[in-house]
């Protein structure tokens, strides 16, 4: 029987640190039993040299010879690799990572190779000496944190905070997600001379932070925002230089880099013995305003009551609390229209005119009309949110409840492309080209300048080289309205027509040079773009709508 005490009872392992090597040794034994790996395996692990690299040719000479009963005389098995050690400083000089690959029966990284590593790097602050006690003794780690050091906490940016509830807006507005907000526009908020309006709170220089090596990190200051300039009907406050109060009575209005008070004109009704009304500032009618009026205001113009067939114009909101009825399809209608710079917001349109340079939103239903918005049109707050007959156009959405009626009453929406902002794209493409031009030949002339001194006189280079810092912010201006337009380019592509109830036969969607005529009645559903050319898509869908 096999005595396991027998097995490799001769074979000698001895560690040779000057090779490096595990060596084996063992004279002939007529009486000894063969061993395989697993045996040599458990064998090594018993002696404590698991961990040794052993080469799959080293043992399978081992067991040949041995097996062979052929001498065997100091025959390298394994290698003795030490422990592997990297230390890392971050690019920012903030961070330092550790990384051990563990030894294979060489020698495990020390503490103090570690703490040494770190004072060839220059590393003194911010050392994590507890972390790096335990990576030693596990002897293996991989992008270990061994030492932070304290960021620097960069200058906030200047801003302004409005002092003053239920402002109206007239910033370009967006969301991140491309949303329009269909907000309620309420009423005309009215302030008075010496009120508050805004303050401005100033960019902060930051806090500086600390590398590891102890180097300081300077923070970044915040971009200082100051007023804009000439703001109308408003004033800095004698008491405090960041805050802006009214100089007059009216209407306070969100501009770009402050606000503005426009004077506001308040009429109960507009009639033949009112007159027409033309006004530098925003007009409130508390009610009626009769047929064949005009009314003209710089600012908004908000109607308690109802718009009878008359004509509406103002540079920023118009909100018609009843309803606006037109003069469209009847024999004796005149040249009414509404427009306006930013948002409509209506009760009810009916045979109405209208264009909005933001978007037209209305509570209940849209009946033979002929609507233009730049951005957005929408029937349907509280109410049915009809949508029957006429003409609407819109770049980003046109949505509605009901799309259509059973009668078969043609209704024609368009939507997508807005040729103006083609145009606008190819006239900064020209600008830019341009002003890239001017720079090239100012380019060669301070060139020339510095490759010939004392030729050019200095104040000529002086005015070069302001004119070249211009050209540059210009440029750099262009370019910004450029990757606008090509943003807003791309959100019309996915233009939709959202019924979100129900569409009818008779309902029309053209985007560009395609058309879509929808046959029958459907469910709540949208028409867009689609990779076979345009058609119907689901609500989930559309509601990826642009901005």
């Amino acid at each position: 029987m096999e005595d396991p005490q027998q097995r490799g009872a001769n074979l000698v392992f001895r560690i040779d640190e000057d090779q490096k090597a595990l060596l084996v040794s063992a004279e002939p034994d007529e009486n000894a039993e063969p061993i395989d790996e697993a045996w040599l395996r458990e064998r090594l692990e018993a002696l404590g040299h698991a961990a040794v690299d052993c080469p799959a040719a080293s043992i399978t000479a081992l067991l040949g010879q041995y097996n062979s009963g052929l001498p065997l005389t100091d025959l390298r098995l394994g290698n003795l690799v030490d422990a592997e050690l990297e230390v890392t400083v971050s690019p920012d000089g903030l961070q330092v990572r550790l990384d051990i690959v563990a030894a294979r029966g060489g020698h495990p990284v020390t503490w103090e190779q570690v703490l040494a590593e770190l004072a060839e790097l220059g590393v003194k602050e911010g050392i994590l000496f507890d972390v790096i006690e335990n990576a030693v003794h596990a002897g293996v780690a991989e992008g270990v944190l061994i030492a932070q050091g304290t960021p620097p906490q960069h200058g906030e940016d200047g801003r302004f905070e409005s002092l003053v509830p239920e402002v109206r807006d007239r910033r370009p507005k967006m969301t991140e997600t491309g949303h329009i907000d269909y907000r309620d526009l309420g009423g005309v908020a009215v302030v008075h001379a010496g009120d508050a309006l805004m303050r401005r709170h100033p960019a902060t220089a930051g806090t500086a932070g600390l590398s590891v090596r102890g180097e300081v990190i300077q923070a970044k200051p915040g971009k200082e925002t100051m007023f804009a300039p000439n703001l109308a009907g408003v004033t800095i406050s004698p008491d405090d230089p960041d805050v802006l109060v009214a100089a007059i009575s009216g209407q306070p209005v969100h501009v770009a880099n402050g606000m503005i008070v426009e004077p506001v004109y308040t009429v109960e009704s507009v009639n033949m013995a009112v007159g027409n009304i033309e006004f530098d500032g925003s007009v409130k009618v508390r009610g009626d305003v009769c047929a064949g009026m005009t009314i003209k205001a710089t600012g908004d113009i908000e109607i308690g009551g109802v718009a009878e067939p008359c004509n509406l114009e103002a540079g920023g909101n118009i909100v018609i609390q009843g309803g606006a009825m037109g003069s469209l399809g009847r024999k004796d209608s005149g040249d009414f229209r509404l427009r306006c710079g930013g948002t409509l917001n209506a009760g009810y349109l009916q045979q109405v005119k209208a264009v909005a340079g933001d978007s037209i939103l209305v509570d209940d239903v849209a009946m033979q009309c002929d609507l233009a918005a730049e951005r957005h049109i929408r029937v349907g707050g509280k109410k049915r949110g009809h949508i029957i007959g006429g003409r609407l156009q819109a770049t980003y959405s046109i949505t509605g409840k009901v799309l259509g009626s059973p009668n078969r009453i043609a209704t024609l929406c368009e939507i997508g492309l807005d040729p103006a902002l083609h145009q606008r794209q190819q006239d900064l493409v020209k600008q830019r080209g341009g002003k890239e031009m001017q720079l090239v030949e100012i380019s060669k002339l301070l060139a020339f300048a510095k490759q010939n001194p004392g030729k050019a006189p200095e104040a000529m280079l002086a005015r070069a080289r302001n004119t070249m810092q211009a050209l540059y912010a210009d440029i750099e201006t262009i370019r910004g309205e450029e990757g606008e337009i090509v943003r807003k380019l791309e959100l019309a592509q996915q233009a939709r027509v959202i019924a979100e109830q129900a569409m009818y036969d008779g309902l029309i969607v053209q985007i560009g040079a395609l058309r879509y005529p929808v046959r029958g009645e459907h469910g709540g559903g949208a028409i867009g773009l689609t990779d076979n050319g345009i058609g119907l898509l689901s609500l989930e869908e559309a509601n990826q709508p642009a901005e």
